[in-house]
């Protein structure tokens, strides 16, 4: 059965379906699919959201940060909030480096201060604040997940407990020859010698190197909402450094790069809409003297240490 939502005690109970909460993501991820760069190599029209996204895609995305503030409240005894909710709306309009984009989005959710907080602030605080839990506890990020095949129900608040964030006027939020800095939370690992790629509305970096080793983890940076995404593992890329990485139109596609004790004649496909990335049809890794040429180089610049040197 579909959820049904407890309000929290108020004169003016509002509730949102699971329908609705569907309805209002496919809302959003339309916004961010049309601000997705379309290359100009490609003759064919950009297609409609509903060519490169689901409907069951998007009734996992709402289940999953149903599920993550449901475990919130019932593993933690940490209900997300009114406040909390409110807060992260702020941040997002006070950090966001596209309010173009942002305004785009508060647009699509009519403008309503109730919907934003449970279709936009929910879904990213949900997952930071899950993440944050278990890593005070140090258990696996699975290990107090309930049954899958129940949607949960949510306390949440009544619909007069927010206010609609004030957005800065500017087409692009930001002064000229100036810093600010990215939000932490929920952000890819300390690395060097990933890459990043921009596709119109995110940053994704993946791979590179850190203390313990080579990486295949990576994340996606929205500047509307100033927020980050854990980009999946299932079926990534072997761990890797030094490797090149393009944007097409909908896909990072990864290629080459090195782990010791040699180099990659294999990559990966990773769809920024679909929820794992798809292995590229290559030969098994092996070493080399030098490593595999690639056309196109990766785009983020950085100097790249000799890799035969490495012990």
């Amino acid at each position: 059965m579909l959820a049904f939502f407890r309000p929290e005690a108020s004169s003016k109970v509002r509730t949102l379906s699971f329908s609705e909460r569907v309805a209002y993501q496919r809302a959003i991820e339309d916004v961010y699919w049309r601000h997705r760069i379309w290359p100009k190599e490609r003759r064919d029209p950009k297609p409609a959201l509903d060519a490169v996204m689901s409907q069951a895609q998007l009734e996992k995305k709402v289940t999953e940060y149903l599920r993550n503030s449901q475990s919130l409240e019932d593993n933690w005894r940490q209900p997300i909030t009114a406040e909390q909710l409110q807060a992260e709306m702020d941040r997002m309009a006070k950090n966001t480096k596209q309010p173009e984009v942002l305004r785009g989005v508060f647009e699509a959710l009519d403008n309503d201060p109730f919907v934003i907080a449970e279709c936009l602030a929910r879904p990213v605080l949900s997952e930071h604040l899950k993440l944050a839990a278990v890593q005070s506890r140090n258990e696996p990020l699975n290990s107090r997940v309930g049954a899958e095949t129940q949607i949960p129900k949510l306390r949440v608040a009544a619909s007069d407990s927010y206010t609609l964030p004030a957005l800065l006027n500017g087409p692009d939020g930001c002064t000229d020859d100036t810093w600010t800095a990215t939000t932490t939370n929920n952000a890819a690992g300390i690395r060097a010698q990933h890459t990043a790629v921009w596709t119109g509305s995110e940053m994704i970096v993946w791979g590179g190197e850190e203390a313990n080793g080579r990486l295949n983890t990576g994340g996606r940076y929205n500047p509307g909402t100033d927020g980050w995404t854990a980009t999946s593992t299932t079926n990534a890329p072997t761990a890797r450094e030094v490797h090149t990485a393009v944007w097409t139109s909908g896909e990072m596609i990864v290629w080459g790069g090195y782990n010791p004790p040699g180099f990659f004649d294999t990559g990966g496909r990773y769809c920024a809409q679909l929820p794992a990335p798809s292995p590229t049809p290559t030969t098994t890794p092996t070493a080399t003297a030098t490593p595999s040429a690639t056309p196109r180089v990766t785009p983020t610049p950085r100097a790249r240490p000799t890799p035969v040197s490495r012990p």
